[in-house]
């Protein structure tokens, strides 16, 4: 039998069958996926063969398709493997507020670099906008245009009043897409505000550390009445990169990439050569210096930054 992962909660995974029966499913065993070690070897996206077990209720997931994509990052407890937070995506959100909590730009350029890696369509969700002060609306400009003038579409929202959520609904039809982001930026109640029966738990910012707890403990995939599917996952901390050496890291930056071909030297790092392209587009406010600064702390490794 043949499905879709679409929950996952570490040691038994949900499967949908083409005719919609869900399936609690485990893997038997050691299950490896080849040339990738990480601490699960099944994400939600995923699609599976399984078999029923003698009391038919339940399965064993026997093989794993192969994958369109996946997203990947660094798991922070042991940094040798890593975690798959989801596969099979057409596209990838992130769900950024400004404050309460901060999501830093590095934050959101490394989400940016592993999405380009995996060939993952990416675009920004700044959420929380009826909480914005005039100072605030400021700041959201100068993030905007950094962002869609190399190309990444931006999406101003208020899950809490609505706004915007029509526009953003639409972008999502047909599609996989997966939301991420830091807990506390409100991926529970945007799911909520575009799926309203899912009555997903939310829960307040904490007042001593300005992060947000934790409401979602596993990824869980929704289907949408007007076809498509979103990806809901537990708030990230920390994103850390994984599988990228420093000589291809500039072909994850669209404003790096586009510039490299004119270096002098063809192996430039683009850090402090003669006739690079990329510090001349710099100098010259071409290139947005919070993005240099990212693409030199990757290169550097300096790359679990919150």
């Amino acid at each position: 039998m043949q499905g879709l992962v679409t929950k996952s909660t570490g040691s038994w995974y949900q499967v949908r069958t083409p005719q919609g029966e869900l399936v609690d499913c485990r893997i038997k065993g050691k299950f490896r996926i080849k040339g990738l070690t990480t601490t699960n070897p099944i994400a939600v996206g995923d699609q599976v063969e399984f078999e029923l077990e003698p009391d038919q209720e339940t399965g064993v997931i026997t093989k794993l398709q192969d994958r369109k994509n996946y997203i990947i990052r660094k798991s922070i407890n042991l940094s040798k493997q890593a975690q798959i937070i989801a596969a099979n995506l057409d596209q990838a959100f992130l769900v950024v507020t400004l404050a309460s909590p901060r999501t830093s730009l590095g934050f959101i350029d490394r989400f940016l670099v592993t999405a380009e890696a995996y060939d993952i369509p990416a675009a920004l969700v700044f959420n929380k906008l009826d909480l914005f002060s005039d100072e605030g609306l400021e700041i959201l400009k100068e993030y905007t245009a950094i962002y869609e003038s190399i190309g990444y579409p931006c999406y101003l929202v208020s899950a809490l009043n609505g706004t915007n959520i029509a526009e953003l609904k639409s972008k999502l039809k047909d599609k996989t897409t997966l939301f991420s982001g830091h807990s506390g930026v409100g991926k529970s109640s945007l799911m909520n505000a575009i799926l309203p029966k899912l009555e997903l738990r939310t829960n307040e910012i904490s007042e001593w550390s300005d992060k947000g707890m934790h409401t979602t403990t596993f990824a869980e995939m929704f289907e949408l009445p007007e076809g498509g599917f979103i990806i809901d996952t537990p708030g990230i901390r920390e994103l850390g990169i994984i599988d990228i050496g420093q000589q291809e890291l500039g072909h994850f930056f669209p404003e790096i990439r586009e510039r490299m071909n004119d270096c002098r030297f063809n192996n430039c790092r683009h850090i402090n050569e003669p006739g690079c392209a990329v510090l001349e587009a710099l100098e010259n406010g071409e290139i947005e210096p919070s993005r240099y600064e990212s693409y030199l702390s990757i290169y550097h490794g300096n790359d679990t930054r919150a």
